[in-house]
């Protein structure tokens, strides 16, 4: 039994209402907590009471952002009128001339989502962990870095529209079908968990506005049920990408990123002044309520920290959303800046999540109206944000909280849609079914992909933890599959189908082989300093994820250059080439070898795919 005699599942739907972190050891304990909870939102009778102001605060949240959606959906149509150029790449890359200040808002949003927000919050509370398994900012700055130092240019400076192209330049179309499937599910991946935590909010709002009922009870904002939730959150996103395109979603980033960074930093001297807690400096090393919130990192967990690490760094080099940032430049000088800029703002925005976890683990929460068990104690230290916001803030400071977080959520959600629409719209419809499309059928063509993600996303998140699992993997096969093809394709000139096949098929079967708590599946491959769990499962403590990665980096340069040599010699009759290595050495134009400079005409990349690309 919960407090006031209430049933304890009650007060857990209350509070549990979060966008699990990127970690997977925190998604491995979040995942099956929170299917049990939504099946509770749909099935429990609950007492509910509105809170006006609450329910003020949402709409206006709505409203404004989905008023600055269409502004920009009639900015892009002005600009495509003067606009001599491709529809698609107005609609997809704003033109290649988006403002720079918008480029850095935008790029950093996309990154700073809801896992951001509340996993950092987490990881700092959760006394098993502490601030050095807080990954999320110092990783995200190592992205944007290598990004703009490394990856900028050669996208940038190729026209590319999406980060497929070089793929089906070189390798041709089935087999950056395949590349791509990955990355295409990954983004659809994005949109589901997103919107549940959208919708979560929405109907856990309660969490943050509410004030509380006799008996400990909260009451809440919106007596809205779950399915309700989703669906308002769907189509605010899907409306607004849709009419304005990349236009839409970086002006709503504008708006969403000051939000975020306002509603922080205004909870933060409320969250350190509060009575209940104690200073956090004291708490940093010195055990007090619990274990000090800065942590330790054990010589056995190093391999596993150091996966989590490059996992979350390298990661993001592979999404798609990336590079539609980096090729909406007007120059790759200007892509170069605007990551070194969201680098320092990823930063910056990390730190009030630091504070309210450190915050909360320096908490005697007896003193509060929460009480004991603590939050830890409880299971919901994924909720520690909101909760610390309902608990040690004024109730109009907690409101203000909730559009921070939901903002945060949002900015994602857009990404992600367009995203995944690019993809299919440019790799596979434009250049392999439709490659005479003229421009208005694309613009209709990336409008029902936008619906179509939407849809299918929508969808996924009335599942089970499977779409939350599926998601987790998505991001292993970013760094695991996606990211060694990439960095080949652009940095080796050698690299060509063969090796690129054998580096996808070797990741997958590695990655099945070292198994996978999440889904149940038990590795094949036990790696040196693994160990069992209390649940006698086998754990591996090796940073595995990294290993694969490199192995197939080095799969696909090595048999690139072993069936480039035994091509190009002669050993082998061209007619057995499946992958016309030959045709396609030259694909790839590099500007900078060829003589252009920047700002001067390169050939369009669409004009390069529709000539060159066959299966």
């Amino acid at each position: 039994m919960g407090r006031g005699g209430k049933p304890s599942w009650l007060w857990s739907n209350r509070t549990l209402c979060h966008l699990p972190p990127l970690l997977r050891r925190e998604a491995t304990a979040i995942l099956p907590p929170l299917s049990r909870r939504w099946k509770g939102y749909l099935t429990k009778d609950v007492t509910m009471t509105l809170n006006i102001p609450g329910l003020v605060v949402m709409a206006l949240f709505y409203l404004l952002i989905l008023g600055t959606g269409i502004w920009a959906s009639m900015r892009s149509r002005k600009e495509e009128r003067k606009c001599t150029g491709d529809g698609m790449e107005i609609t997809l890359l704003a033109g290649r001339n988006i403002n720079f200040l918008v480029g850095i808002f935008t790029l950093t949003a996309t990154w700073v989502g809801g896992g951001f927000i509340l996993g950092i919050a987490e990881a700092v509370y959760n006394p098993t962990l502490g601030l050095v398994w807080a990954l999320m900012p110092v990783p995200y700055v190592l992205t944007f870095f290598l990004g703009g130092f490394f990856f900028a240019k050669p996208m940038r400076a190729n026209n590319y529209l999406t980060m497929m192209d070089p793929f089906q330049l070189k390798y041709g179309n089935i087999l950056s079908s395949l590349l791509l499937f990955p990355a295409l599910v990954g983004d659809v991946l994005w949109v589901a968990r997103t919107l549940v935590s959208l919708g979560a909010l929405f109907w856990c709002s309660c969490v943050w506005a509410g004030g509380h009922l006799a008996g400990g009870t909260m009451s809440v904002i919106l007596d809205l049920p779950y399915i309700y939730s989703i669906l308002i959150s769907s189509v605010v996103a899907i409306l607004y990408t849709l009419l304005g395109g990349l236009y839409s979603v970086a002006y709503t980033d504008v708006i969403q990123l000051i939000l975020i960074f306002v509603s922080l930093y205004i909870c933060v001297p409320f969250m350190l002044t509060n009575p209940m807690s104690v200073d956090i400096s004291i708490t940093a090393y010195n055990a007090t309520f619990q274990s000090p919130w800065v942590g330790k990192l054990e010589t056995s967990d190093a391999g596993k920290w150091i996966d989590d690490f490059l996992v979350l760094a390298l990661g993001g080099l592979a999404y798609q959303a990336f590079y539609q940032r980096i090729l909406s430049a007007s120059s790759y000088t200007q892509a170069q800046i605007t990551c070194f800029t969201s680098a320092f703002f990823c930063l910056i925005l990390g730190i009030p999540s630091v504070i309210i976890g450190a915050v909360a683990a320096s908490t005697n929460w007896n003193m509060t109206s929460y009480g004991l068990p603590t939050p830890y104690e409880r299971g919901e230290a994924g909720a520690i944000l909101p909760i610390a916001l309902q608990y040690l803030t004024p109730n109009y400071v907690s409101i203000i909280g909730i559009g921070a977080v939901a903002a945060a959520v949002m900015s994602s959600m857009d990404s992600a849609l367009l995203s995944s629409a690019s993809l299919f719209s440019s790799n596979i419809y434009k250049n392999i079914f439709r490659k005479q499309a003229s421009d208005r059928e694309m613009q209709w063509v990336i409008k029902i992909s936008v619906i179509v993600v939407g849809l299918a996303g929508t969808g996924l998140t009335f599942l089970d933890n499977s779409v939350l699992v599926f998601w987790m993997v998505g991001v292993d096969m970013s760094y695991t599959i996606m990211f060694p093809q990439l960095v080949c394709v652009l940095f080796f000139n050698r690299s060509n189908g063969y090796g690129a096949i054998s580096g996808f098929m070797l990741g997958i079967v590695l990655r099945f082989m070292s198994g996978e708590p999440l889904v149940n599946l038990k590795p094949v491959i036990k790696f040196p300093g693994g160990r069992f769990d209390d649940k006698n499962n086998f754990v591996q403590c090796f940073p595995f994820r990294t290993f694969i990665m490199v192995s197939s980096v080095l799969t696909i340069i090595i048999l690139s250059y072993v069936t480039s040599y035994i091509f190009s010699k002669g050993l082998v009759p061209d007619r057995y080439d499946l992958f016309k290595i030959k045709e396609r050495a030259k694909a790839l134009v590099r500007p900078e070898k060829k003589g252009y400079k920047e700002g001067e005409k390169v050939p369009s990349v669409s004009k390069q795919l529709l000539e060159t690309t066959s299966c």
